[in-house]
């Protein structure tokens, strides 16, 4: 018994001796914060995470293989809180909500039968699916089976349909989708996004420089969502009170409507939204993405300043907007007259972009009260430039100097300033044939001038003002004097402009920019006797700024006197130095200023989160996706556009009253019926007149 008991304590004493070697050879560690992120967790293993439960969730954050909101339990509080254990941005606490973009389901064309299993994996390995469209959606529900919460169902067209209340983001959907068409995302991930090759987008939306959901939010107008549909909109245009007025609506030279009869008035669907909400007595809520800590300097603000601190804001982080003039808005208050957008509504617009924590210090301008420098030296990690166009061109003939003799954007900002100018009963001319030459003739008829003409040297056709524009001023009584090139400025004894001589021109050959090229009549100088003269033939940005500072001989500028940058990503030379607008495109649109301006949002975005500054793959970038521009679109009979109300003539001539009326709502609804609700390749076409 002795001896046994002494062999079982020898053998006890070798056991523990190895186990405690092995124990120093073979210890595993494990990271203490994945039981930190599980303790946060729901612990219900119920595996909507797409992880074999909790502690495999948890592990897969702190590998980094999963964000803070892998629960779709526990809620946006527990995301905060496992954040927090990672020291990651809290802007990974956003919730996240699925989006299925395809709206084609049964609409879309079938290129053969399948008889195979019902589900839309076993059918894309079919040559990609039986649909004729190649990104939608095939229609057999995986996504469906898939969710644990219900919050998908497939809808009487043929797709999925999500419902966002329900919806936890847990991204089991995103998952089981083999076409890559669902996606989860955050709010923040929904303003980042842009246009790509692979998006089931209409004609429409891939046309829009701000890129918004055009068939959505016409949709929304349709079914009396219209709160909806300004939240549709403001995801990628901040401004459309702004735009609703004074867009061109490039967008509505691809309606697939308008191949067969006139396009969709989008841009007064647009409008009517928009005045919607301003007339409701409220402002609905615009969401922010947690505090990053950031901070952001606006040089501008005008339409892109604006629309970049609005998404910077929006995406977390601190932002201040510098600007010259004693107010925001830059170009579109000072330059665009209060017949086309009353300076009491963008007031309006830019006190909503404002409430959402944005500083604004205005009187400062770039290169005069503070430089580049300046901004550095006060903590701003990123900074923006958009101090917009606003040196006029000259038109460098004699006498141009005279007294009675104006720039466009001069006169018009002077005006919208508040200054009086003597133009009662005289006689005036503005040479240029864009927008702001229209603009100075139409503010100077209203101002009392008793005759007003526009000079420009090529014909009608060749005006690159907007042609609703051109219109409003024939109707207005402005003469049009074309094909003539002024050659020198006379005045009077008192240095007053007295007339200006022109010579008449005749059309040659195309230009570089297609237009035919305006010739000189030989000997056919002509007088033309006046009291005003405006030159209104383009402007250009201000960049004496560079020469101000340590640092700004980097700063790389084009023979235009524009910013030179990646068209996409509009980072400047200079890392940390973004821009938009028209100190980067030269005098451009108002809604391209906005496109421009989330743009550079985006790259401001990554370069803050140390990310590379680069476009998305294939990104559409102002191209068209070519099987979705149809020459004819069978099944469209004609139905008549609603008509804009407008003042007429002869009594808007006499005030600076808004000239354009919103759609009354009877007429809203009747012309969201016109719309075919595009995607990329499907519509639904009309069957009755």
């Amino acid at each position: 018994m002795i001896e046994a008991l002494l062999f079982m304590l020898i053998i006890g004493a070798l056991c523990g001796t190895v186990l405690s070697f092995a124990s120093k050879i073979f210890y595993v560690w494990e990271d203490p914060r994945i039981a930190q992120v599980e303790n946060y967790l729901a612990g219900a293993n119920c595996g909507g995470c797409g992880f074999t439960g909790c502690s495999a969730a948890a592990a897969a954050v702190v590998e980094g293989k999963a964000p803070p909101s892998v629960c779709a339990v526990a809620g946006p509080e527990a995301t905060t809180s496992v954040a927090g254990v990672m020291g990651m941005d809290p802007g990974s606490a956003e919730p996240r909500v699925s989006m299925n973009p395809c709206d084609g389901g049964d609409r879309a064309e079938d290129r053969f039968y399948y008889n195979g299993v019902n589900t839309c994996e076993a059918m894309v390995a079919m040559f990609g699916g039986k649909r004729v469209c190649q990104v939608g959606c095939l229609g057999y529900g995986d996504c469906v089976r898939i969710c644990s919460f219900s919050a998908i169902k497939m809808g009487p067209e043929g797709y999925p349909v999500i419902d966002e209340v329900a919806c936890v983001g847990c991204g089991a959907c995103q998952r089981a989708c083999p076409k890559d068409l669902i996606h989860v995302r955050t709010m923040s991930d929904r303003l980042l996004h842009t246009n790509l090759e692979t998006d089931p987008l209409a004609p429409c939306q891939q046309t829009c420089p701000a890129e918004i959901d055009i068939p959505t939010y016409i949709a929304q107008i349709r079914e009396g969502d219209y709160e909806g549909a300004v939240h549709t909109i403001r995801e990628r245009n901040p401004l459309l009170l702004s735009c609703g007025r004074v867009c061109p609506h490039p967008c509505e030279d691809y309606c697939r409507r308008g191949v067969e009869d006139e396009a969709v008035s989008i841009n007064q669907l647009k409008r009517f939204a928009a005045d919607f909400e301003m007339n409701s007595g409220k402002r609905l809520p615009i969401a922010c993405a947690p505090d990053t800590g950031k901070r952001v300097a606006v040089a501008g603000g005008g339409p892109a300043g604006l629309s970049a601190a609005y998404f910077l804001r929006r995406l977390g982080h601190s932002v201040t907007i510098f600007e010259a003039m004693p107010k925001l808005g830059g170009m579109i208050r000072y330059g665009i007259p209060e017949y086309r957008l009353p300076k009491k509504t963008l007031d309006w617009e830019i006190e909503g972009i404002l409430n959402l924590g944005i500083e604004a210090r205005t009187n400062m301008r770039l290169g005069r009260d503070f430089n580049v420098a300046d901004m550095e030296k006060e903590g701003f990690e990123a900074i923006f430039i958009a101090h917009g166009a606003w040196v006029d061109y000259n038109l460098k003939v004699e006498g141009e100097d005279l007294k009675g003799c104006f720039k466009g954007i001069d006169f018009l900002s002077r005006l919208a300033s508040g200054e009086e100018l003597d133009i009662k009963g005289k006689k005036a001319a503005v040479v240029g044939g864009g927008n702001s030459a229209i603009d100075c003739v139409r503010n100077l008829i209203r101002l009392g001038a008793e005759e007003v003409s526009i000079v420009y040297r090529r014909t009608r056709s060749e005006m690159p003002a907007n042609e609703v524009e051109i219109e409003a001023a024939e109707h207005e009584g402005i003469n049009f004097v074309f094909l003539a090139a002024p050659t020198q400025v006379i005045g009077d004894a008192d240095g007053n402009v007295k007339q200006l001589e022109y010579l008449k021109m005749e059309l040659g050959e195309p230009d570089a920019s297609g237009r035919r090229r305006p010739v000189p009549v030989e000997g056919s100088e002509t007088r033309m006797d006046l009291d005003i003269l405006i030159t209104a033939i383009g402007q250009q940005p201000d960049m004496s700024f560079k020469n101000m500072g340590p640092g700004m001989a980097d700063l790389k500028i084009t023979r235009w006197n524009t910013f030179d940058t990646d068209p996409y990503t509009l980072q400047t030379s200079i890392p940390h130095i973004f821009t938009a607008g028209d100190a980067a495109t030269g005098p451009s649109l108002v809604v391209e200023a906005i496109g421009g301006g989330r743009r550079a949002a985006r790259s401001i975005h990554q370069f803050l989160s140390g990310e590379e500054v680069k476009a998305p793959e294939s990104s559409l970038f102002k191209r068209h996706i070519d099987e979705s521009i149809f020459k004819q679109v069978p099944g469209v009979e004609k139905k008549p556009r609603s008509k804009m109300t407008e003042l007429p003539p002869e009594e808007r001539v006499k005030s600076f009253e808004e000239v354009d009326k919103v759609l009354t709502e009877e007429e809203a609804l009747a012309e969201s019926n016109r719309c075919l609700s595009c995607c990329r390749v499907c519509y639904n076409p009309d069957v009755a007149a």
